[in-house]
This record gives C-alpha cells, structure tokens and sequence, in this order.
C-alpha cells in the first residue's frame, strides 16, 4: 500500500476513492447504490463521520470526509459493511450477473491475505488530506464533474447520485456537511 495516500491526521478533511476490484460495474444497480447512501446515513448518524461531497459512479464512489473521530476506522468499518451488504444482495436478489461478478470477486480474493473467499473493494482508498482552500474546489469540481464527463448527464446537478444536488440546492438522497 502507498505511504503517500494514507490517512496521517484522523480528523483532517480527505478526498477518498473506494473502487470495486476489477472495476466491475456493480453500481448500475439501483439496490446497491442504495445501501451506499444508508451505510453513509448510518455512519453520519452513529460514527460521527462528516460526509461532505460524494458521488457514486457504477465501480467507484469519490467523496470528501472528515470526523472527530477516528477516519481510518471508520472507512474500515464503511467498506466491511457494505461489501457484505452488497454481496448478500448480489447473492440474494435476481441478478443476471452474480455468476460473473462472483467470479471477479474470487479471483482478486486470491491476490490478498485479508480475504478468504472474495474481496469487493480494493484496499487503497487514495486518501489525499485536503488541506487548502483550493485543494478543496479542485476536489468538489472533480467530484461533481464525475458523472458529465462520463456522459452520464450534461450538467452535475442531474445526476441523482452526488452531492452536486446538495450544493445547487435539489432534493437529494442524503444530507451532507458544510465544509
């Protein structure tokens, strides 16, 4: 793992990326995104972590965290969570592509010692401790233009899965923290 991006100070702010191994497009599911937004609810509410900008693409999720409590654990805790949530549903719901997602999922099991059977999410989070101003609109606007410049919608604000909702102030799926 990269010593360069690792979480130093537990309550600096940080730019993160959680990508699922492979780069499979598990996303594209509305079910899974779903537990996603719950699991960052929960974790707002009962781990004190302060979601300020996100969004959820089909294999990757970028967002900016902070808490005053520990960081590290509570990204642990995040991606343990969801990677058994969503590999139940995976398992549990219809699915046309549990065979094929499974079989990503074993096979980069068996390139790490920390998982037995399958792994989801990649160990690296790219934590960049963002610790300007300018270092945070540069991560905001890459954020936010995640979903336009891969031609999913034209303008940030469309897009359902991010905080740019939040920031031009539209319904969104989840509250977030002002930075």
């Amino acid at each position: 793992m990269s010593e360069i991006y690792q979480i130093r100070d537990q309550n600096a702010v940080h730019f993160l990326t959680f990508q699922v191994v492979g780069w499979a497009d598990v996303f594209t599911r509305k079910c899974y995104r779903d537990i996603l937004i719950e699991s960052f609810n929960y974790c707002r509410i009962y781990k004190k972590l302060k979601l300020h900008a996100y969004v959820i693409m089909s294999n990757h999720v970028h967002c900016i965290l902070s808490s005053d409590n520990n960081l590290s654990d509570i990204v642990r805790d995040f991606k343990k969570h969801t990677s058994k949530a969503i590999l139940k549903a995976i398992k549990e719901q219809p699915e046309s592509r549990r065979e094929w997602l499974m079989m990503i999922f074993k096979y980069h099991a068996k390139f790490t010692k920390r998982n037995k059977d399958v792994q989801f999410w990649t160990h690296e989070n790219h934590a960049v401790e963002l610790s300007s101003n300018e270092m945070i609109e540069s991560r905001l606007d890459y954020i936010h233009q995640n979903p336009v410049r891969a031609g999913i919608v034209e303008f940030e604000y469309e897009y359902m899965y991010s905080s740019a909702r939040n920031f031009s102030e539209l319904e969104s799926l989840i509250e977030i923290d002002v930075l």
